[in-house]
């Protein structure tokens, strides 16, 4: 078994080696693995992370702008990291909506003109991750940000993690807390776990 901290290096060692077309086609099928899994119309509020594209992570614009054009799709909500550094408020997210970068460069709702949406509103969550284990657990970067907002999230929430590495779950991920809150399923390019 091997630690977060072990599989993070790896993981972002790997995603920097990734060629931007590589990054873009792999994208493409995580896009079209969502849309094959999910019927997005079930759904009032579907939750989006927004990419960094420095760091190779994958590109949610397709799955946005596919969501966009649908008239029966749900609404779009994403993450605004807040002055105290650990926690997150979300925001609707529309074809009108402007972006700021924060201090890591990742691309946020203007929260002043935006509709704040509470995670007990939210019908699914798009999660970013770096590797995940067959029980569901996740690595990210650390900062516990995505777990805390998954914590405040309703019961039934679908949890599911865009991974643009094309590896399968790892057995067990060492250093699992009781803080982290499992996914419900992870896409990858090369299909979907469901846990």
């Amino acid at each position: 078994m091997l630690t977060k901290a072990a599989l993070r290096r790896t993981a972002l060692a790997q995603r920097k080696a990734l060629p931007a077309a590589e990054v873009a086609r792999r994208s493409a099928q995580l896009c079209a693995g969502f849309f094959r899994q999910y019927s997005v119309a079930e759904w009032r509020w579907l939750h989006v992370f927004l990419p960094l594209a420095a760091k190779n992570e994958p590109d949610t614009w397709a799955i946005i702008h596919q969501i966009w054009a649908v008239e029966s799709a749900p609404r779009l909500a994403a993450p605004v990291v807040q002055p105290d550094g650990i926690s997150l408020k979300h925001y609707e997210l529309t074809p009108a909506t402007p972006l700021l970068s924060n201090r890591w460069g990742i691309p946020e709702p203007q929260a002043a003109l935006g509709a704040e949406v509470q995670p007990t509103q939210l019908d699914a969550v798009l999660v970013p991750l770096l590797a995940c284990d067959q029980r569901g657990h996740r690595v990210g970067y650390g900062g516990g940000f995505y777990d805390r907002f998954l914590a405040q999230c309703q019961p039934g929430t679908q949890f599911i993690g865009l991974s643009i590495l094309d590896d399968e779950p790892l057995a067990e991920i060492a250093d699992v807390l009781p803080t982290d809150v499992p996914l419900t399923a992870c896409i990858t390019p090369g299909g979907v776990w469901n846990f």
